[in-house]
């Protein structure tokens, strides 16, 4: 399994659910994009098989990552071994031992989310087996940040989430340079993705320095 070496932020725009996101995405080129898979709590929420259709018309250049909340580890692991996920983030209360364990049957790289409040939440979250951290205010799309400043010098690769968009995106790359910024609520209109709001955020990473 290979884990890409940070040389420029990447984006991963996640939530996706419909043919109309897919086109939006292929046409706008981040890096990732994610699909809530059988969490029915999220209006986000598609099927594994509604997931496996939109991921057919994905531009082979856009890394495909499951969103999974607490789901049975067969569903997980069937999507990533099938090649409809490049990755798989987890976004529930897997611990260490789940994702050890999932990373024994599959070859590619798995990510775990951590709701940051504390020191203490990001110093957890370093220590995590996954291959990549997310840290997030608490997660669900909710377009709240957390306070960056208890991001200490990370050594790891990581994924930040929660609240970006067009206004502060320069400056979270610039302070805090994650490996990637995960973005979702913030691109869209009525609930729905807007493939504007998708192209200024990435051609907004894409120009960041």
């Amino acid at each position: 399994m290979t884990i890409e070496k940070h040389t420029k932020t990447k984006i991963k725009i996640c939530g996706l659910r419909r043919r109309e996101d897919i086109l939006a995405v292929n046409e706008a080129k981040p890096d990732y994009c994610g699909f809530i898979i059988e969490f029915p709590r999220s209006f986000r929420s598609i099927t594994a098989d509604k997931a496996r259709e939109l991921v057919r018309e994905l531009s082979p250049k856009i890394r495909a990552v499951g969103v999974f909340v607490n789901a049975p580890m067969e569903l997980v692991r069937d999507l990533l071994n099938d090649g409809t996920l490049a990755l798989a983030q987890l976004h529930g209360q897997e611990d260490e031992s789940y994702i050890r364990e999932l990373k024994k049957t599959v070859e590619k790289p798995v990510i775990k989310a951590f709701s940051v409040k504390t020191k203490e939440d990001i110093e957890k979250a370093i220590l995590s087996p996954a291959d990549y951290i997310l840290l997030d205010q608490g997660g669900g799309g909710t377009g709240k940040t957390f306070d960056w400043t208890l991001i200490p010098e990370i050594r790891r690769e990581f994924f930040l989430a929660g609240g970006l968009g067009t206004e502060n995106l320069r400056q979270a790359i610039r302070e805090i340079r994650p490996y990637a910024v995960d973005l979702s609520s913030s691109v869209e209109t009525d609930k729905w993705k807007d493939p504007e709001k998708i192209r200024q955020v990435v051609d907004i990473v894409k120009k960041s320095v």
